[in-house]
């Protein structure tokens, strides 16, 4: 078990804190958050000194604009690891700013906040131990689906991943609001895109299921998917998707270099 230190409680490292809190002991500071938010299994400590010195991996779930000033500030004791979740900071920059400590990056993604994430994790740094490498993926492991990224791949995942949310999210809407043109009431639209969505996805969870094949499977000839497939295409369905996520991900690579 280990001991976790969280410093910025938002809904990020909130939703960490109360997801460990029950199998770890879970040290948080945030000076916007009481108590009574976190639940009995996060201690709340009166400073980030405070809650540092209490950990053996410290996580940091601050705004990246603060992260710089937060970091240099914690003070971290010999041994202790630093897990940001700060989106868009390098490995390197990390280390400078916590006086040379081990660093693992981690990049959630927001249905993390319902225990559902999918967490990229860095663990490049050289200067982790065997122990670290194995203890941040389990805690991770237990909040949602856990992949070990190279740095270099993290702002693409940020655009895939990361961002990805948002697109689905869109895609919904642009589904109930098509509903809705074509006559169905929203109510009813919204209720059947959810489920179609949750079916669809749960298809693809079955052995051997390839989103290929099963949309193969709905596709019959000259029948009215075909048909609306080849509007998708004729609109750029597909070359829409591969732009938003090169976009997501070249913003990304601009905001980790301070652009």
């Amino acid at each position: 078990m280990a001991d976790i230190a969280i410093i910025g409680l938002g809904n990020m490292g909130g939703a960490l804190a109360r997801g460990w809190g029950t199998t770890h002991v879970v040290y948080g500071y945030d000076p916007n958050v009481h108590q009574d938010a976190l639940g009995p299994h996060v201690q709340l400590t009166s400073s980030a000194n405070e809650a540092v010195s209490k950990a053996q991996y410290v996580i940091l779930a601050v705004k990246p604009q603060i992260a710089e000033a937060v970091t240099r500030g914690l003070g971290l004791p010999a041994g202790a690891v630093l897990v940001s979740v700060a989106a868009g900071i390098p490995v390197a920059r990390l280390k400078e700013w916590s006086g040379g400590a081990p660093v693992v990056r981690v990049m959630p993604n927001t249905p993390a906040l319902i225990g559902q994430g999918v967490f990229a994790l860095c663990l490049d740094d050289p200067d982790l131990s065997d122990e670290a490498k194995t203890t941040v993926p389990s805690l991770f492991a237990g909040l949602g689906q856990t992949h070990i990224l190279p740095e270099r791949l993290l702002d693409a995942y940020t655009g895939l991943i990361g961002s990805g949310p948002a697109y689905v999210f869109a895609f919904m809407e642009a589904l109930i609001d098509a509903g809705v043109l074509v006559g169905i009431a929203r109510p009813e639209a919204t209720a059947m895109v959810r489920a179609l969505i949750a079916g669809s996805v749960a298809m693809t969870q079955e052995p051997g299921a390839h989103p290929a094949l099963l949309r193969e499977a709905v596709t019959s000839p000259g029948g009215t998917t075909i048909a609306g497939l080849a509007a998708l295409d004729a609109c750029g369905f597909r070359h829409a998707i591969f732009e938003a996520v090169r976009a997501a991900t070249r913003r990304s690579e601009e905001l980790g270099r301070g652009a």
